[in-house]
């Protein structure tokens, strides 16, 4: 560093009181347990084992379950009934003895018989849409759950099976062991959902005007549950927040619809000359050649005579899918369908949107486009997207499976379209095709941790956004020079971090007994990865470390323990004390200057100096040392001002002509200005320190002090500074990097911030 210099030389003469002295016996108090910031995390972390290294990577002994599903569904769009026959093929690939399956039923969620609506707190509110009192008390609740109608083996032999809530187990036969598979039926059907007005994570919505519905779906077959090295069987219910823990496996799914149908979904439509008409295979030919512009499967014109009809006739799509963790499929007669190629690595992958009129001309110019600039963002942090396409449905939420998901964001009747509606489209367009990364490929436990989807994912949406942004300068509004991005950003996430403690949770919760789900499951972890991306650790170090993780658990199930040991395993860094902060606990940031003193050369003695003269039995006189006083105490004398003081010191000259050759002489640098500067951290987050000195002739200088400084003594610690330079203001966190709840603290000499009717009576 140029300008500002440890002490060093200096040091050396300094009186720092350091030497033995009198003391008095220290007030003995009682011992404590080791509650360090910087303590490791043993004491959270599973011990590492042959499935889990202690390094993040898997282990030797690492395994996961395989279900695989054949499956024939037919929609009933009449009556809005959803029926399928599914044989599962369940292969245990773990060295324990299964004695029973354990099946997802997470549309029982939504049966008469639910809990979801006994475990809400509420009170009846004072003020109520109309529609909202009659679907509470006039209508009968909906009765969307499943109806199983059989569950058999392979030979069509009934299997004893027992239903619980959202979980069905299945008795086997006979034990099955390391190595066997077991197939077996189950034949089901059940009311599909209106999602708009009853809510859900798939369902259809309907459109009076035509008498059309458009149905996003998933959920919608019992899904084998995760058996792992972990929890055994993840068993948790589904209550409607806490999302899917899945097996990976290969999805045979033959689908019929009306036949005057558009369906896309999961997987490789195998069947795709008997549903595609002549021009839809052209323009599908054209697409796969198209890398600037979608084209257009169906348009607008051909949908709206579309879906004027009601064909009676039904057709059969049929799609095939390897190496999935889950399935879902969009079907309407209203879709809008455009495709175009994205380059991923050396291969191409299509991108896709499906939409009605009613989404234009916002979809039309964004959506796939979008997409495509996602994949490419997600490809780089993580890995090269395996699949070969990525579908963006329309639809009045948000929701993410393989290969597809479900996006909100429309124009008004009018078709106009604000700023809020369209970044908020192209922000969930990128968050929900980014799930394919997190938790799709990378399966982490929603059910469990929800932040290891939502939080990660979340982080790389905001990076993704920045290259949208920048990929496609035309989709910003007017006065935008990048993405306005949500969540990310250290700023963003400082209200909740400095809210009531009692609705705080740590990020380390279940996600169903979180509070503020939103800024705990996505903002807080997206904001700590942001802020250990470009602050702690620097990009490049961050990067390298994130990519690791991402392809050591691509198509594995990980736990929050592998994340955090393979970032530090990838990056050399002990990072304990920032998972300690920001995930285990709900402490908050807040760093301060508590005090900044200038110090001088005094010709005389002081105070400390006769102390150690006492010490030794000496004269002061005898001593031979620079004295520093403080500015303003009663030491200091107006004439200690002289800048050249300690260059006239004898001390300091006589030790530099005994110790230096004549040519290094030439080259001391002997600093003219001394501070002691004090921080300070009423917060209990352990953050590095960020530091910007102004000086006297203009310039400025930065640095960061590493969070370690904080390791000895968690309240304040200091620094010397010795410069050439005079410094007029010091500023901690000078650009909002670390989420630093009171900045009132942060300024030397202190700036005072007017009141909102302060500044309104300046402006008036």
């Amino acid at each position: 560093m140029k300008n500002i210099k440890l002490f060093s030389l200096s040091l050396l003469f300094v009186c720092t009181g350091l030497f033995a002295q009198e003391s008095e016996q220290p007030t003995r108090k009682p011992g404590h347990n080791n509650e360090n910031k910087f303590k490791e995390l043993y004491d959270e972390f599973a011990t590492p084992n042959m499935f889990r290294t202690g390094s993040g990577a898997p282990g030797p002994g690492y395994y996961q379950q395989q279900a695989d599903y054949k499956m024939d569904l037919t929609l009933d769009d009449v009556n809005a009934k959803l029926s399928g026959y599914e044989t599962v093929t369940y292969t245990n690939n773990s060295p324990d003895e299964l004695k029973y399956l354990w099946i997802q039923l997470d549309q029982n969620m939504r049966s008469r018989e639910s809990k979801t609506p006994l475990i809400e707190s509420g009170k009846i509110a004072s003020v109520q849409s109309a529609s909202g009192f009659t679907s509470r008390y006039l209508e009968d609740a909906f009765d969307g759950g499943f109806h199983i109608e059989l569950v058999q083996d392979s030979k069509g032999k009934d299997l004893p099976h027992m239903i619980n809530g959202t979980m069905m187990r299945i008795e086997l036969p006979k034990p099955m062991n390391t190595g066997d598979q077991f197939s077996f039926d189950i034949k089901w059907w059940y009311n599909i959902n209106n999602h708009v007005k009853d809510g859900g994570r798939s369902g259809f919505e309907y459109f009076e005007e035509n008498d059309n519905r458009i149905y996003v779906m998933a959920q919608f077959y019992p899904r084998m549950a995760v058996y792992n090295d972990v929890e055994g069987w993840q068993n948790a219910q589904f209550f409607g927040r806490d999302e899917f823990a899945l097996p990976f496996g290969n999805f045979e799914v033959n689908i019929t619809v009306p036949a005057d149908h558009i369906l896309d979904g999961t997987g490789k439509l195998t069947n795709r000359n008997e549903v595609f008409t002549k021009k839809m295979l052209d323009r599908y030919n054209e697409a796969k050649k198209s890398y600037d512009e979608p084209v257009m499967i169906v348009t607008q014109d051909e949908a709206e005579v579309i879906e004027k009809s009601k064909s009676t006739e039904e057709r059969t799509w049929k799609l095939y899918a390897e190496n999935v963790r889950d399935f879902g499929f969009a079907t309407s007669r209203k879709f809008l369908w455009d495709m175009m190629a994205v380059k991923i690595g050396d291969k191409d992958v299509m991108a896709v949107s499906l939409y009605p009129k009613e989404a234009n001309p916002l979809w039309g110019n964004w959506s796939t486009k979008t997409v495509a600039s996602t994949l490419i963002s997600y490809s780089r942090m993580t890995f090269d997207y395996p699949y070969h396409k990525a579908i963006s449905a329309s639809a009045p939420m948000g929701m993410e499976y393989p290969m597809i998901c479900y996006n909100f964001g429309r124009p008004d009747k009018n078709g106009v379209t604000s700023d809020r509606v369209k970044y908020g489209m192209m922000g969930v367009i990128i968050h929900e095709v980014g799930h394919n990364y997190f938790p799709m490929i990378v399966n982490s436990d929603e059910r469990q941790w929800t932040w290891m989807d939502e939080g990660l994912n979340t982080f790389v949406q905001y990076v993704a956004q920045k290259d949208f942004g920048t990929k496609y300068p035309g989709a910003l509004s007017a006065g935008h020079t990048e993405f306005p991005s949500r969540r990310g950003p250290a700023k963003n996430i400082v209200p909740y971090m400095s809210g009531d403690q009692d609705f705080i949770a740590p990020i380390m919760s279940k996600g169903l007994n979180t509070y503020q789900f939103g800024n705990n499951a996505y903002g807080k972890p997206a904001t700590a990865l942001n802020i250990l991306r470009e602050t702690i650790m620097g990009k490049e170090l961050f990067d390298y470390s994130f990519k690791e993780y991402a392809r050591r658990w691509m198509f594995k199930h990980p736990t929050p323990e592998d994340f955090f040991r393979t970032m530090e395993d990838a990056s050399a860094m002990d990072l304990d004390w920032f998972w300690r902060g920001w995930f285990y606990s709900t402490d908050w940031v807040d760093i301060g200057l508590k005090d900044v003193k200038r110090m001088h050369v005094s010709a005389k003695p002081n105070e400390d100096a006769k102390k150690i003269a006492k010490g030794r039995n000496q004269d002061v006189s005898e001593l031979s040392y620079v004295y520093m006083v403080e500015e303003g105490s009663d030491e200091y004398t107006a004439d200690m001002k002289n800048e050249d003081a300690l260059e006239n010191s004898t001390p300091l000259k006589a030790y530099i002509m005994d110790n230096f050759t004549e040519e290094e002489r030439k080259n001391i640098e002997v600093p003219k200005y001394f501070y002691n500067v004090t921080f300070e951290k009423p917060g209990g987050l352990v953050m590095p320190i960020i530091v910007e000195y102004a000086y006297a002739d203009g310039t400025k200088e930065r640095i960061t002090y590493p969070a370690q400084i904080w390791r000895h003594n968690d309240n304040e610690v200091s620094k010397a500074i010795a410069t050439d330079k005079e410094i007029v203001s010091i500023t901690i966190d000078p650009d909002l990097e670390t989420a630093d709840i009171d900045t009132s603290n942060n300024a030397w000499p202190k700036v005072f911030e007017q009141s909102k009717f302060e500044q309104f009576k300046k402006k008036d």
